[in-house]
């Protein structure tokens, strides 16, 4: 007999089925589709009019959520628009935190699939419901412009945590419950077993969060990892906090009224002095460990983390590589776009450019190399140059150490656009910085082939468009890249790229020059990252990376005569 906490959740399947099925639909044909609005007008007014003061009301005070007797209080979380946010988090002794999800783990298991996404379902619904407010924590953490937090932040991140669920759903239904099994054996009698199969969860599941995208990066793995039967510890980055510990809140409330432990949902918080994340990685009770951030903590994991399913995002090389065009105005106008979005802080950025130093054809003209750069650099400072818009599309900078970058990298090329810092209208004080934009030999590969996170780029002279093909394959096959931009009139050329793309297994985006731009990614179309170069090792999302959170455990027995 179904416990009361379960059958309360199998209603929520039930419930919100629909959206469901509709997800499932979207993950089997590709085409867009998202069931969470990112505009802001189709929230409720009072949402949106509440939003400010909502965010305002977590500042300067402890953030309470479920868990053991906390042993400390940690955060120390500043905007990088210039204040700090004084919101303080309960500390757990890990021991006392892991074995608490342990105890709670059976229930979880045992309330089956349909439970445990319909559970799942609410809690996204909730977070949708939040968004506006959401989007304020995420912005004042991260640095992001506000509708950029509110559309990656929510919207798109709760986008990518349905498309989580949906294939964990597919991948947990496609196993009957029971059957019976008869074999024929001539003149005997045949044999006849009852057989029966456990979805069975391999353990507890540690989300390491990034930064720069709390939310987007943390969904995927939180909730792969909760609908297939997982508890799931949440170790937060120390410098964005805050919506991460919403989301935690929302999955608590959500399984606390269904009668679940809430914590299992639990979030961890640690210092930069004191992390935490290398000791929980290890535990042999954490069988998942979901991670987004350095190569360095990445490679760390997967070498070391070996009792676990280790899905790793890193970084890499981005790369365009440009050998004709038809309107070289409208590319570089894209490009511009996508260089200066959010500061060029995320992990699909393009930060190689390679363009033959003996120039390219654009249209019916030829024009050099230095005509291409100077288009870029134009293209760039046209689009940042009133400064509202330019605050509105650069956000702020999340890290200290990323502004210190780019001071660093100026010394690694020939600079053809330098960047500026600028006065946010809102926030003085802000880090608002404008790309950086240098010119770089092939040969010099130390100062293009080594990832340079923040608004940063090199446009690379190469031999050819034949010699960018080749320094492009090597580049990425040693380091890895998460976007491939090609741009050609060519199809003999496209077709090379297209071959160059599954080689090195990387996402292509081809001749993009209107309002589709090489670094965005859209849940239900879009698999983020293919698990097939050092860049990443698993995709956000396919079925690979919600089935190896599960076994399946069967029994048999002889058929009752």
């Amino acid at each position: 007999m179904p416990s009361t906490a379960t059958r309360a959740a199998q209603e929520l399947f039930d419930h919100h089925r629909a959206t469901l099925d509709r997800a499932l639909q979207a993950i089997a044909e590709r085409g867009y589709w998202s069931p969470y609005s990112e505009q802001l007008k189709q929230y409720p007014q009072t949402a949106i009019e509440g939003a400010q003061a909502a965010f305002e009301a977590l500042l300067n005070r402890p953030f309470v959520l479920q868990g053991p007797a906390a042993v400390g209080r940690a955060g120390a979380e500043r905007s990088p628009y210039g204040f700090d946010l004084g919101v303080s988090y309960d500390q757990y002794d890990p021991e006392q935190l892991l074995a608490r999800q342990q105890q709670a783990l059976p229930a979880w298991r045992d309330a089956g699939p349909q439970a445990r996404v319909g559970a799942c379902l609410e809690i996204l619904q909730r977070l949708n419901a939040l968004s506006p407010t959401l989007a304020h924590a995420v912005m004042h953490t991260t640095g992001q412009a506000f509708m950029m937090a509110f559309q990656a932040g929510g919207a798109h991140a709760q986008d990518r945590g349905l498309e989580a669920v949906a294939y964990a759903w597919r991948a947990m239904a496609e196993v009957p419950q029971a059957a019976q099994w008869l074999k024929p054996q001539g003149k005997l009698d045949p044999l006849h077993l009852d057989k029966r199969w456990h979805i069975v969860p391999r353990g507890l599941s540690l989300v390491i969060a990034c930064s720069t995208f709390p939310t987007w990066n943390t969904y995927p793995g939180l909730f792969a990892s909760l609908a297939t039967g997982n508890p799931v510890l949440v170790k937060a980055h120390p410098g964005a906090i805050l919506p991460v510990a919403m989301s935690v809140k929302v999955a608590q409330e959500v399984l606390a009224e269904l009668g679940f432990d809430p914590a299992l949902v639990s979030l961890v918080v640690d210092t930069p002095e004191a992390p935490v994340a290398q000791q929980l990685a290890l535990d042999p009770r954490v069988k998942l460990v979901d991670f987004t951030g350095s190569n360095a903590f990445g490679e760390w994991l997967e070498r070391h983390a070996l009792q676990a399913q280790v899905f790793t995002e890193k970084a890499g090389i981005n790369t365009v590589i440009i050998d004709s065009t038809r309107d070289l105005k409208a590319v570089v106008k894209n490009l511009a776009f996508s260089l200066s979005l959010y500061s060029g802080q995320m992990c699909t950025t393009t930060q190689a450019i390679y363009v033959p130093r003996g120039g390219i054809r654009n249209g019916d003209e030829q024009l050099s190399f230095a005509q291409v750069a100077e288009a870029l650099s134009a293209a760039i400072n046209a689009l940042l140059a009133d400064n509202d818009r330019a605050c509105a599309v650069l956000g702020a900078i999340q890290a200290q150490a990323t502004a210190a970058r780019i001071d660093a990298c100026r010394e690694l090329g020939d600079v053809l656009l330098d960047s500026e810092v600028r006065e946010h209208p809102q926030f003085p004080g802000s880090r608002v910085h404008t790309p950086l934009l240098l010119k770089v030999d092939a040969a010099q590969r130390d100062a293009y082939a080594q990832e340079r996170f923040g608004p940063i780029a090199f446009i690379v002279a190469t031999d050819d468009s034949a010699h960018s093909l080749q320094v492009a394959r090597e580049v990425i096959a040693a380091k890895g890249a998460m976007t491939l931009g090609v741009y050609s009139t060519d199809e003999a050329f496209l077709e090379q790229a297209e071959a160059l793309a599954q080689d090195v297994a990387v996402a292509l985006s081809v001749n993009l020059d209107g309002g589709v731009f090489v670094n965005q990614s859209a849940a239900f179309s879009d698999f983020h990252a293919t698990g097939g170069n050092p860049a990443a090792n698993a995709s956000i999302s396919d079925g690979a990376f919600v089935s190896r959170r599960f076994v399946i455990v069967q029994s048999r027995r002889h058929a009752a005569q």
